[in-house]
């Protein structure tokens, strides 16, 4: 079954997908995910090498002209899948902690790698429509903001053709299948997660006077952290502050020695973000210090970096997905408080990206399971085309785009990003 209007070969692409959806991996632990992509790619005749022991990159040259790269990324979630569909994931995985877990791909990224490996067989095997390079990047461990850079740190850039602009995009389920939403500027926020380790003084609940409760000071804790964004932020100011867990004790009549709060930040810019930061520091500390306590341990869990879309760039993908899809397809996006580790792949070497969103169902969108439910299920052939199309089309006129100027565009001025540490 190969759709002719488009070039895609769709039995291919569903069986990829499906493949996929009923394998998935968790983050940094997606050898056998790997192993199939490689696979494609050596059926394709595209040279590829591991990155980041999960991640694989393919280098499609076709003669001269400019590069580009195409992100896909490739982990699953520890979600148990709820879905009735004969190919749902019953695959389980093992966490960094040991604890045996359900794994499912809940966000997606099996619809990102078949749409992926559609499109660079389209490249393959249509050489007389382009010509210059394409890096196919499928990244590990987005979901934990680890895959970027650790590519970055095991010399992506090093090994493969430094591109002129990375493209990315996403399926999600809040716009129908078969359109598309483009953000300039600002596309998908910032994000840290923090460890808060608050220490106490254990003692018998009978006798609450020889304690220093870090329950009562982390609901004191908990509390406060909400008025950064209700009382320090201007309203036209958007971040999110986020308790998402706080364990402590273990018996009703003990009071526990310590407490533990893991936290969620959302920011647009990196001003906002310092000033959360800073005022999450302070409310911990001196919550603390009102209680008696010792000050509590701060730890970084992740971290994941801008997004930031093109202008110039952004504007020919637009007019690349409109010609391809219809105008009426194309929305204009608002930035999203989710988050993407996506930015590091381009800010690190100081190229511009864009990153798009495509739509996962085709009717009843504002009723249908999101990203990362156990139900979450795209409608599979008009999401895994539209995807297809869309990349295509965005990858075919950056390649043109590029070729008509040589001199690097307005993007690939801006200063590189230094990695965290």
């Amino acid at each position: 079954m190969v759709d002719e209007a488009h070039g895609i070969d769709t039995a291919k692409l569903i069986e990829d997908y499906q493949h996929l959806h009923r394998h998935p991996e968790l983050s940094m632990q997606e050898f056998r995910t790997a192993d199939f992509i490689e696979s494609r790619l050596d059926e394709l005749g595209i040279e590829h090498f591991r990155c980041a022991e999960t991640g694989v990159v393919g280098v499609d040259v076709n003669g001269d002209g400019p590069v580009v790269a195409f992100r896909a990324d490739i982990d699953g979630l520890p979600i148990e899948e709820q879905t009735e569909v004969e190919f749902r994931s019953r695959a389980r995985g093992t966490l960094p902690d040991g604890t045996e877990v359900p794994v499912m791909h809940g966000c997606g990224h099996d619809v990102h790698v078949a749409v992926a490996l559609a499109a660079a067989t389209y490249f393959a095997t249509n050489r007389e429509a382009w010509s210059g390079t394409i890096v196919w990047v499928f990244q590990p461990a987005e979901e934990t903001a680890a895959g970027a850079l650790a590519m970055v740190r095991d010399g992506l850039w090093d090994r493969a053709p430094k591109p002129r602009l990375v493209l990315g995009q996403h399926v999600v389920p809040v716009i129908p299948a078969g359109d598309v939403s483009v953000v300039e500027g600002t596309a998908m926020a910032m994000a840290d997660s923090l460890r808060v380790t608050i220490l106490g003084r254990q003692s018998h609940g009978s006798q609450p006077q020889d304690s220093i409760d870090p329950v009562v000071l982390g609901a004191h804790i908990v509390t406060r952290l909400q008025t950064i964004v209700s009382r320090e932020l201007s309203p036209s100011e958007p971040a999110v502050v986020t308790c998402g867990s706080f364990h402590a004790g273990l018996k009703d009549n003990i009071i526990p020695e310590r407490a533990e709060l893991t936290l969620n930040i959302r920011t647009l810019n990196e001003a906002t973000r310092e000033r959360v930061l800073a005022s999450i520091t302070r409310i911990v500390r001196a919550e603390a210090a009102a209680s008696g306590a010792p000050q509590p341990l701060i730890e970084e869990i992740s971290r994941f970096p801008r997004l930031l879309n093109d202008a110039e760039h952004t504007l020919s993908v637009r007019a690349a997905l409109a010609a391809e899809l219809g105008t009426e397809r194309v929305h204009d996006g608002v930035p999203d408080m989710g988050s993407e580790d996506f930015g590091w792949l381009a800010d690190t070497i100081g190229v511009p990206c864009v990153y798009w969103f495509f739509g996962a169902y085709t009717h009843n969108v504002a009723d249908q399971p999101v990203n990362h439910s156990p139900y979450f299920l795209p409608d599979t052939e008009p999401a895994l085309v539209t995807g297809t199309r869309a990349a295509i089309a965005a990858i075919s006129a950056s390649l043109t785009t590029l070729t008509c100027s040589p001199s690097p565009a307005s993007g690939q001025n801006r200063q590189s990003a230094v990695l965290p540490l």
